[in-house]
């Protein structure tokens, strides 16, 4: 029965229902969507700054590899002071001069495939990282939606146990009255005692995981008092499209970041070993030049005018052949060492490949399996609720004792309890399959955010209110259900003589 239409119930059958409603608190009017928190995430989860940091460094590596392709000049520039000393047939002179200087000295490499090599391998480097940021945002996604749906979870599991204490409390004073009558033993009352001590008990332990819950998501989002809004009810969850196991293996094994970056890993060993054998090839470089000196005091060498002031301009072009011949065998054992990583790299993008299918139909069956576990558990929520209410019915009658309605109660809110978690548990597979098969972004998040409660709503847990409890073996009250020949015909248990 919903809360909904418990207003015109006797007192103690609206108690379990009120308790539920207020175990839900007053909504917070700035609730966050899963959407709204990403974005927040986005521009303050470290593990994702530090990958984008990284592209941004692996980008400007690639681009310092494209200088061995590009012109090289400078500037030299000199100034010094020299003494000479002559001594001709015994005749000996000293003077000192100035010497200025300056020259403008530029290169082009004409043939260097090794340069070629290192840029080529700095943009494989860039995309890898890249590839690596996608990665992190994936992982943020995930991570995200876990803390987001295990705040939704644990606040339903402490609404959950408060509305099982407040059930377990009326199931006490029912058995607290009978005694008092004599209807009842003292065990009743010891039991819904024992009953309503462990639900207390695990309400501080639901009250405790919620703190926490919501701390890793504050921590999560760089806020504090984050309030995520719930799923909207009824709920249907979605299914993996398309539903083959196959197709999403199919698309992991060539999207998955990690495959991208061991196949890209493949690459830049290829091309080290072609770098590598570049060891034995001739290098040319385009060579160009000109400078000035200047002698202000005189250049002694000069002899037409050696006290004059004198100046000399230098230039000069041409291309420089550099072929190494043999360089004690270092070149072939370099090659031996890249051909030997190259291969490593190859054998470690086949295990990734086969690790990342592994796991793209663990997720999938994963899937599969939630589904199957949430159709169970809302049937045996609807015979849980039955049950109870049978067994409530019996209490009344004389045919089930305190015990009896107690597990029941206890079993129908445990159900209820496994069932909210195994449907995030969906939610949040969902998107582990993406992710495992490569595809996950934040398009993803659409479909899950638009499935959440109204700004402001939050849904209340249902909850089955407790059936008057009248003195065992008393006539029933007005308007009440008889009991089934089933119950009817069950004995009465000794210790409620």
């Amino acid at each position: 029965m919903a809360c909904s239409a418990a207003v015109g119930l006797p007192g103690f059958m609206r108690l379990a229902c009120t308790a539920a409603i207020l175990a839900w608190g007053t909504a917070s009017a700035q609730a966050q969507s899963l959407l709204q928190l990403y974005q927040t995430a986005h521009g303050y989860d470290a593990p994702y700054q530090s990958a984008l940091a990284n592209a941004q460094a692996s980008q400007a590596r690639a681009d310092q590899a494209r200088a061995g392709l590009l012109p090289q000049v400078g500037l030299q520039a000199g100034a010094q002071r020299n003494w000479a000393e002559t001594n001709v047939a015994g005749q000996s002179s000293s003077r000192s001069f100035n010497v200025l200087n300056g020259s403008i000295v530029g290169s082009q490499p004409l043939y260097r495939p090794a340069n070629r090599i290192t840029w080529d391998q700095g943009q494989r480097a860039a995309e890898a990282a890249r590839v690596q940021l996608d990665s992190v945002e994936q992982d943020l996604i995930v991570r995200l939606s876990q803390a987001y749906f295990d705040v939704l979870a644990a606040e339903e599991s402490l609404a959950f146990v408060r509305a099982l204490k407040a059930a377990v409390a009326e199931q006490l004073e029912s058995a607290k009255r009978n005694f008092e009558v004599g209807n009842a033993t003292i065990t009743d009352s010891r039991e819904a005692q024992a009953r309503f001590d462990l639900a207390t008990a695990q309400e501080i332990a639901a009250e405790n995981d919620l703190r926490v819950k919501k701390l890793a998501l504050d921590q999560l989002v760089g806020l504090t008092g984050v309030d995520p809004r719930p799923l909207a009810q009824p709920i249907v969850l979605p299914q993996p499209q398309p539903q083959d196991v196959n197709t999403w293996v199919d698309r992991a094994v060539n999207q998955h970041p990690a495959v991208v970056q061991s196949r890209m890993a493949l690459d830049i060993a290829r091309l080290e070993t072609a770098k590598a054998k570049t060891g034995h090839l001739p290098t040319v470089d385009l060579q160009a030049s000109v400078g000035q000196n200047r002698y202000p005091d005189g250049n002694p060498s000069v002899s037409a005018a050696p006290s004059a002031r004198y100046r000399s301009t230098n230039a000069g072009v041409g291309v420089v052949l550099n072929w190494p011949l043999f360089a004690g065998f270092a070149v072939e054992n370099r090659v031996r060492e890249t051909l030997s990583l190259e291969d490593k790299a190859r054998a470690d993008l086949e295990n990734i490949q086969r690790t990342v299918a592994q796991a793209t139909r663990a997720a999938y069956f994963g899937v599969q399996s939630g589904h199957g576990q949430v159709a169970a558990l809302e049937a045996a929520e609807a015979s849980s609720l039955t049950a109870l209410q049978a067994n409530q019915l019996g209490y009344q009658v004389g045919v089930r004792i305190n015990i009896d309605v107690l597990n029941a109660q206890s079993q129908l809110y445990q159900t209820r309890r496994d069932l909210a978690r195994a449907r995030y548990d969906v939610l949040v597979g969902l998107l582990r399959l993406k992710q495992a098969s490569g595809t996950l972004s934040a398009d993803d998040l659409l479909p899950i955010n638009q499935m959440l409660a109204a700004e402001g709503a939050r849904p209340p847990v249902v909850v089955a209110p407790l059936a008057p409890m009248a003195p065992a073996g008393a006539a029933s009250a007005p308007g009440a259900t008889a009991p089934s020949p089933a119950d009817a015909t069950r004995p009465a248990r000794a210790d409620r003589r």
